[in-house]
């Protein structure tokens, strides 16, 4: 995650920076410019470093301390922002792709989206609200089978009622309200939908 769209930089430029060939640098200074400065998705082989702490680095100097806690200018990858939406990071591809959500941004060859705009279709999803409807260019269609269809919320659902045992349906969607966001209410009325559309075992 970038927290709050802060400036960033990949270590090409930083080895620029520094003043030396991206080999020498990688070989003779990467593995303790690493130890010091996180990359700020670790997972990815693509390795991005927060810019006011890479140059803190190479000048030096101590190194600044990132934001923490969750803001809508976070910029997210797609595996962060698949965790967020309850889908896997193909689908945040294909959503993109399909106009479900933004295009995103990329950065360093590395594609990413504002955490507020994820959240408010997330928490707004087609045919519930503001920001609902169907991605453009699908035109009108068939109808919906159900309100929620196309909802990510409903395959976080359905999971939950799988492993879920003898849980109350209202405990069930407190748990899913207060890590997903939203309200309980809407929780229930998507487990309901799910119960009714999950595949027998």
């Amino acid at each position: 995650m970038i927290p709050r769209n802060r400036p960033v930089i990949n270590e090409a430029d930083i080895a620029q920076q520094a003043g030396v060939p991206i080999a020498t640098w990688r070989r003779r200074d990467a593995p303790a410019f690493r130890q010091r400065v996180a990359s700020l998705f670790p997972r990815s082989r693509i390795l991005i470093y927060d810019l006011a702490q890479a140059r803190a680095y190479l000048m030096g100097k101590p190194l600044p301390t990132l934001p923490t806690g969750e803001h809508p200018d976070d910029l997210l990858n797609d595996e962060e922002a698949a965790a967020l939406l309850g889908v896997t990071a193909s689908t945040v591809r294909a959503y993109a792709t399909q106009g479900y959500i933004s295009a995103g941004k990329t950065l360093y060859s590395l594609r990413v989206w504002p955490r507020g705009d994820l959240e408010e279709r997330r928490n707004n999803p087609p045919g519930q609200g503001k920001g609902g409807g169907r991605p453009p260019g699908t035109g009108k269609g068939p109808r919906k089978a159900h309100a929620y269809e196309g909802d990510p919320r409903l395959h976080t659902a359905t999971e939950a009622l799988s492993t879920a045992g003898d849980t109350p349906r209202h405990h069930i969607a407190a748990a899913l309200a207060q890590q997903h966001g939203g309200s309980t209410r809407t929780w229930e009325r998507v487990l309901a939908q799910a119960s009714q559309t999950s595949p027998p075992d």
